[in-house]
């Protein structure tokens, strides 16, 4: 595909995905996440032609005007839209499918120096909330969104819902798989449950010093 049709595509993309996009000549000179995809274009036709040195610099100088880090290597399917964008990264080995959705501060990374396959395969219809991370060799199915700030290490099947951090599965199709107690808008809170054991504690010397204070 030719970077006239790409840019085309990344228009209507930003177009059905962004209630704020207001027309092709607004997007086109201001959507940094347009810009991005663009520009990951050449560097990875650069790097599939063995270019040296050329595909690493386009991707800093991307990185530079844009806050969104690609490396040329990366494989990402057709009508990416990245939201915002700004403090996303993608790994050299990772691969996207067609009509995925990122927003800002997302991360699709790898878990330490493994050598090969080291980043995340995402299938069609991907979103991938703000401050998400997707890390390691593991491939997130189609049609599948990954909450806010989730950090995603496992596995998962098409057409689900996953929060939290580790992240778990919430719905599949639709339908809820665990209770309200794991319900994405009330997360575990280790700083929460800290305070909480700590206050009770507390109340327990408290007594303690009441009743000693009685005797």
């Amino acid at each position: 595909m030719g970077l006239i049709s790409e840019l085309i595509e990344q228009v209507k993309a930003a177009k059905e995905k962004d209630p704020a996009a207001l027309n092709a000549f607004e997007i086109i000179l201001t959507y940094s996440g347009v810009h991005a995809v663009i520009f990951h274009r050449i560097s990875h036709w650069l790097l599939k032609h063995r270019i040296p040195f050329f595909p690493r610099w386009t991707s800093q100088i991307t990185k530079f005007f844009t806050g969104i880090e690609i490396h040329p290597g990366a494989q990402i399917g057709r009508r990416l839209f990245i939201d915002h964008g700004m403090g996303v990264v993608i790994g050299e080995t990772t691969i996207m499918g067609d009509d995925c959705l990122l927003y800002q501060g997302v991360t699709l990374g790898g878990t330490g120096k493994e050598r090969g396959k080291r980043h995340p395969t995402l299938g069609n219809n991907v979103v991938v909330s703000a401050g998400a991370k997707i890390l390691g060799s593991i491939t997130i199915g189609n049609n599948v969104v990954i909450g806010a700030g989730a950090v995603v290490i496992d596995p998962v099947p098409d057409d689900c819902t996953v929060v939290g951090v580790p992240g778990r599965i919430v719905r599949i199709k639709g339908e809820r798989v665990l209770s309200d107690e794991f319900h994405k808008m009330n997360l575990p809170d280790p700083v929460n449950d800290l305070l909480t054991d700590l206050k009770s504690r507390l109340d327990i010397l408290e007594d303690e010093f009441k009743r000693l204070k009685k005797q």
